[in-house]
């Protein structure tokens, strides 16, 4: 692998832990997964959004700070690199659709405070997956918290990642469609996304559609 660093993202059941895991497991790498089941907001957030957004999600970003500030600072021995399934940004990206103005503002000062204490990943590997396929993947895991989330925030959630994403140039990020694979149940697809990581990229967001 020739990223020291990589953190795969997307919307809501795009497959980012199932790769990350499956790459980490053939190269060799230190997996970072993040820990939202036992979050005490999540359930309740999706009953009751206007509630509960707020305390959800400054929840989940000091987790996410909390697990990436102790998991990077410390590379294990045998490993050739670091994978993580989040990039500690996506709490910026949840936070501005979910969040009222005053409270996003609020939001933004505390994430800027912690994200200056952490690396950036060398390559942000996006999942591009359509909404239909996502509430698929959503269903098919069985979560039974998600099996009510409408199309509707879905596609808040995927508008809100495009536009952050454009809005980034000093990082460099591979968007990769892939609505026409199956990466869980094919090897071969898997890698078509293994021959699509491991290039050179520049910074910016390069686009890819696998088929």
């Amino acid at each position: 692998m020739r990223y020291n660093y990589l953190a795969v993202e997307g919307n809501i059941g795009a497959g980012k832990t199932t790769l990350a895991t499956k790459i980490a497991h053939q190269f060799n790498g230190k997996l970072i997964l993040e820990q939202f089941e036992g979050n005490p907001f999540l359930a309740k957030f999706y009953e009751n959004p206007e509630k509960y957004a707020f305390p959800l999600e400054l929840s989940f970003l000091a987790e996410r700070y909390q697990q990436l500030k102790r998991e990077l600072a410390h590379q294990e021995l045998f490993s050739n690199f670091t994978i993580s399934d989040y990039f500690l940004n996506k709490s910026l990206i949840f936070a501005r659709k979910t969040l009222n103005p005053d409270e996003y503002q609020l939001f933004i000062t505390l994430f800027n405070i912690m994200n200056a204490n952490l690396p950036r990943p060398d390559l942000l590997i996006h999942l591009f997956v359509q909404t239909p396929r996502l509430q698929q993947n959503i269903k098919a895991r069985g979560r039974e918290f998600e099996q009510q989330i409408p199309d509707e925030y879905l596609d808040k959630i995927q508008v809100s990642y495009l536009d952050y994403l454009k809005q980034q140039p000093q990082l460099r990020i591979l968007m990769l469609d892939i609505n026409k694979l199956d990466f869980v149940t094919s090897n071969n697809d898997y890698q078509k996304i293994i021959e699509a990581i491991d290039q050179d990229y520049p910074k910016g967001i390069t686009r890819i559609e696998l088929s």
